[in-house]
């Protein structure tokens, strides 16, 4: 986002964790409430159009807002709407994309007061490692044929009792609306915004081996003291690594595997 919505995107962050640092609010009905308003404006574009008009004042805006959504969603919502709408965005589509994130963040606020928030960060990366690893399944996920409820019911029966509820409505929500994005772009998405509940980095690391809990601790503390921050590590296995370990954190790679030295080897032999 540029310009103004990047301002009402901070605005419109530092609003939810006002509101949901009072734990009297129920962010898991805040986040379904959001989730319900962001697929309302994505249905009714000239609404959503009129919503980020600057030609109308903000508490124009915001007192249209009130009415349209009073009655329907909770008291909650309904005020973080009116205050995202007052401010000034700079393409309409900013503002559903901000209500989505923030419908993601009320579900990870959910988790996070629960003592859960790590469990749901694992989940969605090994979701969407399997993701990866199973065209059928993918198929079956992003087919814009298949039914809601034929998607939802297959979400169901694969996480249903076996991962954290938080982690099944996320991404249940994600799969059934997608708005455009990749399953895997969306499932990478969130899990960084699930790190970024607790100011972290999120590290991918690729062993041969599973690691143990020291070598763990021990690997996640140098990289906290190599970037100056706490950096939750994501575990894959991948024999094909033939041993030491990956870590990709964003674009950067530390690659210390065997086969990386191998191969680095063979090319000073060639050259």
């Amino acid at each position: 986002m540029n310009g103004a919505s990047r301002e009402a995107l901070a605005s419109a962050r530092e609003q939810l964790n006002a509101l949901t640092d009072d734990t009297s609010v129920d962010a898991a009905k805040l986040a379904e409430e959001l989730s319900a308003v962001t697929a309302l404006l994505d249905r009714e574009v000239s609404l959503r159009r009129v919503l980020t008009d600057p030609a109308q004042s903000g508490e124009a805006r915001a007192e249209l807002a009130g009415r349209l959504l009073d009655n329907r969603v909770g008291g909650p919502a309904v005020d973080l709407v009116r205050g995202m709408v007052r401010t000034r965005w700079s393409r309409s589509r900013d503002l559903t994309d901000t209500l989505e994130e923030l419908a993601y963040s009320a579900d990870l606020v959910a988790a996070q007061r629960a003592g859960q928030l790590d469990d749901v960060e694992d989940e969605l990366f090994r979701f969407g490692r399997i993701i990866s690893s199973n065209g059928e399944l993918r198929r079956a996920l992003t087919d814009r044929n298949a039914s809601v409820a034929a998607k939802t019911e297959l979400l169901h029966t694969l996480l249903g009792g076996r991962a954290n509820p938080v982690t099944e409505r996320i991404v249940i929500r994600l799969v059934v609306q997608p708005r455009g994005r990749s399953l895997e772009a969306g499932l990478d998405a969130l899990s960084k915004l699930a790190a970024s509940r607790r100011d972290r980095m999120v590290a991918v690391v690729t062993s041969a081996v599973p690691l143990s809990e020291g070598q763990r601790q021990r690997l996640g503390a140098s990289l906290a003291q190599l970037y100056g921050r706490q950096v939750h590590l994501n575990l894959d296995v991948d024999p094909g690594v033939l041993g030491g370990v990956q870590v990709r954190i964003g674009d950067e790679v530390i690659n210390g595997t065997i086969a990386e030295r191998l191969e680095e080897a063979d090319r000073r032999m060639a050259g």
